[in-house]
């Protein structure tokens, strides 16, 4: 996920990459930041900006709508930011500072780093390869980070092994799938930073839990134009689907003055189209997870949100029917990792229309242009940013004044849960 702001006449863009636990958990998030010309020969980092820039460009969006309230920033840091007496103005209670592995581990970094953990900052090292010269940091750091795709599994064993004797947390960067994840768990990695969330491994003929039936049920009786009293009755088979529904319209603006009190005033008032986006939402609040803290349910948000945003600044026409149908592909592009089952499997139960069965199935057509584009916004490809966006006749202003907008819908609903 990437958001802008213009910064001494020149646009930043912040990438935003997260960061779980054990459990899968957001902890928070890595800031990513780049010049506003995202091609690949101008990548302007944290390492290459200076820190003045940093700071306009966190305290322009506000740290918390960048990350929420409760999660912690990670950003890397160099020699000079390090040193810089404005790093120390950043909320400590809410920031982890990565130490990039190009600085020098001499007395004045040791004693710098000593000197900002007795303030109160989370420090971690970054892109970690063992040294016995770091040994001296280590009562300062809290956080090891080492990238998976730059060592074999055997090097990297070998490796954490003289790093049992400190009280250190390992996470494990770029981690890209279910196999990953169970291996570097069993390795005594604690964070996990990467979207394995949403490439599981896939179980073909999967049973669905009773929960999201309803929902699916739901979803596809509003799909085919079903009787209100039909759609009723799925809500009175479900009570707490109805108060879920209930308590998540009335949580997040809706331009309405009163309150929502019951289904069938939320029917009419808000129109099959939008009961069928709350039960696509609904869809990921269920399972042990809590719906604030699940990835699949943040990302799942962002992307519908931000995709029906973009086709409200010129994408596919800008018709209020394309972007009810991009709402819903964003939503629903991340069902199968849901539900653990082949999208094909999925869509089969859903009246879903060709267009959006055309771009979850393949990427392909208008509309599946654009989920490619905002799943390239998530893993901050600028390259493929910058030529996906003229093709969905998009520019990068509209592009991140969309996704800003969006950031801050789903924080909203975030909250609500």
């Amino acid at each position: 996920m990437s958001m802008s702001v213009t910064v001494n006449s020149e646009e930043i863009f912040i990438g935003r990459q997260p960061i779980l636990d054990r459990n899968n958990n957001i902890l928070g998030f890595e800031l990513l930041f780049r010049s506003g010309d995202v091609s690949e020969a101008n990548i302007l980092d944290v390492a290459q900006a200076s820190i003045g820039v940093i700071m306009k460009t966190l305290s322009e969006f506000g740290l918390k709508e960048i990350v929420g309230n409760h999660h912690q920033a990670f950003f890397n840091v160099n020699a000079e930011i390090l040193m810089s007496d404005m790093i120390e103005l950043l909320p400590k209670d809410q920031v982890v500072l990565e130490l990039l592995e190009t600085i020098k581990v001499d007395n004045t970094v040791i004693n710098r780093c000593k000197e900002l953990k007795k303030m109160g900052f989370r420090l971690a090292l970054d892109d970690f390869v063992y040294k016995p010269t770091f040994e001296p940091l280590f009562e300062s750091i809290d956080i090891i980070k080492v990238d998976l795709l730059e060592m074999s599994p055997e090097s990297i064993e070998e490796m954490i092994t003289p790093l049992k004797r400190f009280p250190l947390t390992l996470l494990a960067e770029k981690v890209e799938d279910a196999y990953q994840f169970d291996r570097t768990q069993a390795l005594g990695f604690e964070l996990f930073q990467g979207y394995y969330f949403a490439r599981p491994a896939i179980i073909s003929g999967k049973s669905i839990d009773p929960s999201s039936v309803s929902v699916m049920k739901l979803m596809d009786q509003v799909l085919r134009d079903a009787e209100l009293g039909e759609i009723e009755e799925t809500f009175r088979e479900s009570p707490s689907l109805s108060y879920n529904l209930l308590r998540l319209v009335n949580s997040v603006a809706l331009g309405m003055r009163a309150k929502i009190e019951s289904i069938r005033h939320a029917i009419v008032l808000l129109g099959r189209e939008q009961i069928n986006r709350w039960a696509q939402i609904l869809l990921f609040t269920h399972g042990e997870t809590p719906g604030g803290q699940n990835p699949l349910l943040q990302t799942a948000a962002m992307r519908g949100r931000l995709m029906e945003l973009l086709i409200g600044f010129g994408a596919m026409g800008g018709t209020k029917r394309n972007a009810d149908f991009a709402f819903m592909c964003g939503i629903l592009s991340l069902i199968d990792a849901l539900m653990l089952r082949p999208m094909n499997e999925i869509i089969s139960e859903l009246s879903l229309s060709e267009i959006v069965c055309e771009a979850l199935l393949s990427r392909e057509g208008d509309l599946g242009q654009v989920l490619t584009l905002v799943e390239k916004l998530e893993q901050c490809d600028y390259k493929s940013i910058e030529r996906l966006v003229p093709l969905c006749g998009l520019n990068l202003s509209k592009l991140f004044s969309a996704e800003q907008e969006a950031a801050a819908w789903t924080k909203k609903l975030m909250d609500a849960f």
